[in-house]
C-alpha cells in the first residue's frame, strides 16, 4: 500500500511535468529554497512544445487523468488567473464542470439499485447536463405517487470514484511525509495534518446524503436572507450515491457575456456573492467550500447567486468565526495591532515571537492593498508576501482553517472576475461590522455567558469521577500503608495523589475561568 502511493505520486510528479506544471511555479519564496533544484530537475522533462512557447494547454487533461483530488486542485487554479495566467487558468476551468461524463447508460441501473422501487418515479432522464470529478448530473421527471410533475436535477457518483479517491488520498499522504522529512522549513505547515483535513472532506463528498444534509441545514440558515438561492432536496430520491433536488436555472457565472447580454448587474452579483459566503462563514460557522465557477449562477430575473453542489462543506466554531471577523475587521479599519494579536490568540504565530514586530508586518501587507480595486492587486505577489512572513515569523498552520482559507481563495477569484473594480473591503464592512456590534451588544454577551455555563457544566460533570478516583487512590493508600514499606511504591503513590490532585484543580480552574 505506501509502496504504491509513492509510485503513484511520482508517476503524477512525472505526468505533472511532462506537461509543464511546473512551469507555473516561479519566484518560490525562500522558505522554500530547497525546493528549486527538483523544479529544475522536473523542467528538464518537460514537452518541447511547452518549452518552446510557454502554453500548457494540456494541463487540463492531465489533471483529469491522474484523478479527481488533482482535478479539485486545478478547479481552485482556475479562480486566480492573477496567480497562474491567463492562459492556464482558461484552461483549467473545463475541470469544473465539463469533465468527460460515464456512459449514461449506466444510469438507469444504478438508481434502479440505489433507490429501489422510487427509481421508477424519475422518468425522462436526459443526457449529462454537467460532468465533474466525482459525479454527474442530468435532468429529469419527478412524478411521486403523490400525484404532481416536477423537474428535478439527478446527481449520481462516477462508479468507482471511491477507489480513485483513496488511491490519491494515499499518494497526497506520501508527498506530505517526504515533504516533513526532506524539507524541514515545510513543518510548521503540518502537511500531514492539512491533508488529513482534506481526507476527511473527500469522504464526506463521497456520501451524497450527507450532501443532502448540508443542503437541509444551510437551508435552515439562510431562510431570512436575500441574495443567495440553494435548490431543494428530495429526500426519497436520495441515497449514498445519488441525490435528487429541484431544478434551478441560471446563467453560468463565468460566462461573463451571457451575464451582460442579460443585463445582469456584475458588480452587485459580485457583492452578494461575497457578502453572502461571509455571512455564512461568519454568522453561522457553516459554508459552502467548494464555490469555483463550475457551481455558481446567477438568476436572470433578481440577479441573485445560484448555488449547487454542497458536498464539500467548512464549519468553524464560535472563536474561529471571531477570528476570521477580526481579520478582517482589523484589516478593514488598519489596526493591524488587532490582526496581530488575533494570530497570537489563536496560535497562529508562537507566543516567543513580537506582536508587534508581526503588526508591522501585517501592515507591510495591508497598506498597499487599501484604496486599490482587485485589478490593481496582484495576489501572486500578496500570497508569497504572506508565505515570507508566515517563514519569518514560524507560524504554524491550522489544519481546521485550511478549508476557509482555501474557499476565500476561491470566492475572492470569482468575485473578483465578475468585478475588476471589486473593493473587498468596503463590501466586507456591512457583514462583519454588524456582526462584531452584536457580538459585543446583550445578544453576543449572552452567547458568551452560555459558552461558560456549558463550560461549567461538562466540568462539574466530571467532578464525581475524579472524587471516586481519588477516593479509591485514597483507599489503596491505606491498604498499602499497613504493609511493608517500600521507598519505589511510596514515590508511585505519591505520585498518583498529585496526579489526582492536579487533575482536580484543572477541572476548578475551568470552572472558574
Amino acid at each position: 500500500m505506501v509502496l504504491g502511493a509513492y509510485f503513484r505520486l511520482a508517476r503524477a510528479g512525472y505526468v505533472l511535468a511532462r506537461e509543464g506544471a511546473l512551469s507555473i511555479v516561479q519566484n518560490l519564496p525562500p522558505a522554500l529554497a530547497p525546493l528549486r533544484f527538483g523544479l529544475w530537475l522536473g523542467r528538464l522533462v518537460e514537452r518541447p512544445s511547452v518549452r518552446r512557447t510557454g502554453h500548457v494547454e494540456r494541463l487540463n487533461k492531465a489533471l483529469n487523468r491522474l484523478g479527481p483530488t488533482y482535478v479539485k486542485f486545478g478547479q481552485t487554479l482556475a479562480t486566480r488567473p492573477d496567480v497562474v495566467g491567463p492562459q492556464v487558468a482558461s484552461d483549467l476551468a473545463g475541470l469544473q464542470d465539463r469533465m468527460e461524463p460515464f456512459d449514461p447508460a449506466l444510469v438507469p441501473a444504478i438508481l434502479s439499485s440505489a433507490l429501489g422501487p422510487k427509481a421508477a418515479e424519475l422518468t425522462e432522464l436526459s443526457p449529462p447536463v454537467a460532468a465533474a470529478s466525482i459525479a454527474q448530473v442530468h435532468r429529469a421527471r419527478l412524478r411521486p405517487a403523490s400525484g404532481g410533475i416536477k423537474t428535478v436535477a439527478v446527481k449520481v457518483l462516477r462508479p468507482g470514484v471511491e477507489a480513485r479517491f483513496m488511491a490519491d488520498i494515499e499518494s497526497f499522504y506520501a508527498a506530505a511525509r517526504l515533504a516533513e522529512g526532506f524539507v524541514r522549513s515545510t513543518r510548521r505547515l503540518r502537511p500531514t495534518e492539512v491533508v488529513q483535513t482534506l481526507d476527511r472532506s473527500a469522504r464526506l463528498e463521497l456520501d451524497l446524503r450527507l450532501e443532502a444534509a448540508a443542503i437541509s441545514e444551510m437551508a435552515e440558515n439562510i431562510k431570512d436572507d436575500t441574495g443567495f438561492i440553494i435548490p431543494a432536496v428530495h429526500w426519497d430520491q436520495v441515497a449514498q450515491n445519488v441525490l435528487t433536488t429541484t431544478w434551478v436555472e441560471g446563467i453560468p457565472i463565468r460566462d461573463l457575456a451571457a451575464l451582460d447580454a442579460a443585463g445582469v448587474n456584475r458588480p452587485e452579483l459580485a457583492r452578494k456573492l461575497m457578502q453572502s459566503f461571509l455571512r455564512h462563514a461568519i454568522r453561522d460557522g457553516f459554508f459552502h467550500a467548494d464555490m469555483h465557477p463550475g457551481n455558481l449562477f446567477a438568476d436572470r430575473v433578481s440577479g441573485d447567486v445560484i448555488a449547487v453542489d454542497f458536498g464539500i462543506m467548512g464549519r468553524i466554531n464560535r472563536r474561529e468565526r471571531r477570528f476570521l471577523a477580526d481579520i478582517l475587521y482589523g484589516f478593514i479599519t488598519r489596526n493591524y495591532r488587532l490582526v496581530a494579536e488575533r494570530h497570537f490568540e489563536i496560535g497562529y504565530v508562537p507566543k516567543e515571537q513580537s506582536v508587534d514586530d508581526f503588526a508591522l508586518a501585517i501592515r507591510s501587507i495591508g497598506e498597499p492593498l487599501h484604496g486599490r480595486t482587485a485589478s490593481d492587486i496582484s495576489m501572486a505577489k500578496v500570497l508569497g508576501q504572506l508565505f515570507t512572513i508566515t517563514e519569518l515569523f514560524s507560524m504554524q498552520t491550522r489544519p481546521e482553517l485550511v478549508l476557509l482559507q482555501k474557499s476565500m481563495v476561491l470566492v475572492e477569484g470569482v468575485a473578483r472576475s465578475l468585478d475588476p473594480n471589486l473593493d473587498i473591503w468596503t463590501v466586507a464592512e456591512p457583514v462583519v461590522g454588524d456582526w462584531l456590534r452584536k457580538e459585543a451588544g446583550p445578544l453576543g454577551r449572552i452567547e458568551d455567558l452560555k459558552e461558560h455555563f456549558t463550560a461549567i457544566a461538562n466540568a462539574a460533570g466530571r467532578l464525581p469521577v475524579i472524587a471516586a478516583q481519588a477516593e479509591l487512590a485514597l483507599a489503596q493508600y491505606n491498604v498499602e500503608k499497613a504493609r511493608p514499606r517500600d521507598p519505589w511504591m511510596r514515590r508511585a503513590q505519591i505520585g498518583l495523589m498529585a496526579l489526582a490532585a492536579v487533575t482536580l484543580l484543572v477541572v476548578l480552574w475551568e470552572m472558574l475561568g
